[in-house]
């Protein structure tokens, strides 16, 4: 079923409203689809590079609006759809655990998952499970995600095709080795 769903995604970058295709995947990424944006994101730099930055804003503004969408699902309906979707990402055991956590560094857990290839749906609906503050899920959310898309942007524009097989490869390590050295420069700058 997802390589049916990622070969349907893949078939949009070509499709004439392959813009408004992109918003949409965007915004349901982030609150239930399993299909990042990406896949439909990278064909269509590759295919318009001039356009780079017009189509990661787009991913951006999607990916953003769906997330807060995803922040209702967990602060209205989180005994129904939230724990659904929860059910479905295998994340279904880990609540209590989350909430501790979230307590600690909620902002950094949605910046983490904006960034990487986590599941974002799962951290957009926990935020509103456990009430994170709502403007700075915002900002870490605009942050996180602007990051991601400009970077793929950017690597394609730059590089062309060639970086597409790498990034297809290797995009969770890219952003996961992003977001330590990221991390790391904050914990450096308050200890030092």
């Amino acid at each position: 079923m997802l390589r049916k769903l990622y070969d349907w995604t893949m078939g949009l970058a070509a499709h004439r409203h392959a813009s408004g295709w992109l918003f949409g995947i965007s915004f349901i990424e982030s609150s239930f689809f399993p299909i990042p944006p990406d896949v439909l994101m990278i064909p269509m730099v590759l295919a318009r590079r001039a356009r780079a930055w017009a189509i990661a804003t787009i991913a951006t503004l999607g990916s953003v609006l769906g997330a807060l969408l995803g922040y209702w699902i967990g602060a209205a309906l989180m005994d129904s759809v939230g724990q659904w979707v929860l059910t479905v990402y295998g994340k279904e055991d880990a609540y209590d655990h989350l909430a501790q956590q979230f307590a600690a560094y909620g902002g950094w857990a949605v910046l983490f998952a904006a960034l990487t290839p986590f599941p974002f749906k799962v951290i957009t609906i926990f935020s509103g499970a456990v009430g994170m503050s709502l403007p700075l899920f915002i900002l870490t959310t605009i942050i996180g995600r602007a990051a991601r898309f400009f970077i793929v942007a950017g690597l394609l524009w730059r590089f062309g095709p060639p970086i597409r097989d790498f990034i297809e490869k290797r995009l969770g390590l890219v952003f996961t080795v992003f977001m330590v050295c990221l991390i790391g420069g904050f914990v450096a700058l308050r200890y030092l």
